[in-house]
């Protein structure tokens, strides 16, 4: 099977280009928040993940401190760290490759990958979708960021609501057990609470502390893991 008529690079290319224009979202809101086009482009050369991208601006925008935004940056991107485990695992990633891989390795490519049940598969869908959106996500940041002047506020856009929406459609996929429910229900809570009563920055603090706490004493099943978006083919279904 060539590239081109790869299921894997099918639904890898769609994420790529799906999720790649909300950093025109990200540019404008960073620049918003204060950034240079220049900081804004670093987040998402060298951050490079959106969640945690969107969280760091926010903090900076609510008026929190630096401190503050790249704790809740850092606690968005911990996942990552988990998915590189399991992508190494199951790609077997060596030299040069694990080094960018590890850059890559987000939602979308690990979500492409392990939705995927042959390993050639596996591999093509972790890359397409990878560099995909690493390429896509930068130069529309870039396109953000520098016409954010030019924008004006990106709320008069929509932009600041479609980096909510981009957020969400990202996180329901992963809601598919009634304990991943639960603690988003009660994340969501907590962080409303707290909202008029501590610094910004520290109400998505409290929330991730609930779910590692809720995460820790309240174990899924063993076999839970990282589940595809997508229903994997079988290794003899024809495309």
């Amino acid at each position: 099977m060539n590239w081109r008529a790869s299921p894997a690079v099918k639904v890898g290319l769609s994420i790529a280009v799906a999720t790649g224009l909300y950093g025109i979202s990200f540019g404008a809101l960073a620049v918003a928040a204060g950034l240079s086009p220049w900081q804004a482009q670093a987040l998402s050369l060298l951050m490079f993940t959106g969640g945690s991208q969107f969280a760091f601006i926010g903090v900076i925008a609510g008026g929190g401190a630096g401190s503050a935004a790249f704790t809740a940056a850092t606690l968005l991107g911990v996942r990552n760290a988990v998915y590189g485990m399991q992508m190494n695992r199951m790609l077997g990633l060596r030299g040069w490759r694990r080094g960018v891989g590890a850059q890559i390795t987000i939602d979308e490519s690990a979500a492409t990958a392990s939705s995927q049940a042959v390993p050639l598969e596996q591999r093509r869908g972790f890359w397409t979708a990878g560099v995909g959106v690493f390429l896509l996500w930068n130069l529309f940041t870039a396109v953000g960021a520098i016409a954010g002047d030019a924008l004006g506020d990106p709320r008069r856009w929509g932009l600041d609501g479609a980096a909510v929406a981009a957020f969400l459609a990202l996180l329901w996929p992963r809601l598919r057990q009634r304990d991943a429910v639960a603690i988003a229900i009660v994340a969501a809570l907590v962080t409303v609470l707290a909202l008029p009563w501590v610094p910004p920055g520290i109400p998505i603090l409290l929330a991730a502390t609930v779910a590692a706490v809720w995460g820790a004493f309240v174990p899924g099943p063993r076999d839970e893991g990282l589940e595809p978006d997508v229903e994997p083919r079988s290794p003899g279904e024809r495309v």
